[in-house]
């Protein structure tokens, strides 16, 4: 069964708040929106490097995208063209259990993916897992890594295809509401693309994407799987607000957003 686009008017928050027109695209299972949307990421990827000769892939952790991951490694691409990095990172080692980087390696560079060029987020010689601390002893290292990370995907940005997550919180990258280092994150007039905050609950403290960097994306992918994620979408698509950090992407101005639903 095809999937079926609509476009969906987003409320503004206030007057001043834009009203993007919302890509929806709603499958039946959970199982035809993971083939449709590798298929659709393969295709928009594919089209990136005939015009531009290569092309820049970020994906998000958690399990979520382990299907995904699979169905995507499995795509007919030029993977040696494509550079593959995440939308965020937990400030973890490489083999943690919950480093996204071990995720993305074993699930997506895998077959005919494995020919991609990976583009890490933590220093390679960050072997243990940083004793607790405040917030203002930890954020200038974690800031040093995070402009690290600026300087290796500014020559590449904007990224051709960007697939973030959503939390039942809103969270959305590692952009939690009540973060330290939310406000540099989604300020407007940063320049940064990456940056790193310590969420309110959440364990680990991250770097993630910040929000101009997601606005400036060419393409941003939201695959939402169950009612109660269905629920939390349509209270971030109807205003803007840091309560739900994922509305500030749906809202913004640069209409790059599709929302993959399934029913």
């Amino acid at each position: 069964m095809p999937h079926r686009p609509t476009q969906t008017l987003a409320h503004p928050m206030d007057m001043s708040t834009p009203t993007p027109m919302l890509d929806e695209h709603h499958l039946p299972t959970d199982a035809a929106l993971v083939q449709a949307l590798a298929q659709d990421i393969a295709q928009r990827l594919s089209q990136a490097i005939a015009q531009r000769g290569h092309a820049l892939l970020c994906v998000s952790g958690g399990k979520s995208p382990i299907p995904l991951f699979k169905a995507l490694a499995s795509q007919a691409l030029d993977w040696a063209r494509v550079s593959i990095t995440l939308v965020d990172e937990r400030c973890v080692p490489v083999g943690h259990p919950d480093s996204n980087t071990a995720l993305v390696q074993q699930h997506l560079l895998q077959g005919p993916a494995a020919a991609a060029r990976f583009i890490g987020w933590i220093p390679a010689d960050h072997s243990t897992v940083a004793a607790p601390a405040t917030w203002a002893d930890r954020a200038p290292t974690l800031q040093a890594w995070a402009n690290a990370v600026d300087a290796a995907l500014r020559p590449l940005w904007p990224a051709d295809v960007v697939v973030l997550g959503m939390g039942m919180d809103g969270h959305t990258a590692s952009l939690f509401s009540q973060a330290q280092g939310l406000a540099q994150a989604i300020a407007p007039d940063s320049r940064s693309l990456c940056t790193a905050v310590r969420p309110p609950h959440a364990p680990h403290d991250r770097l993630t994407l910040s929000l101009n960097a997601l606005h400036a994306a060419r393409h941003v992918a939201l695959p939402l799987q169950g009612a109660a994620k269905r629920q939390v979408y349509e209270l971030a698509r109807a205003g803007a607000s840091t309560n739900r950090p994922v509305s500030l992407v749906l809202h913004g101005t640069a209409n790059n957003v599709a929302v993959w639903i399934a029913d």
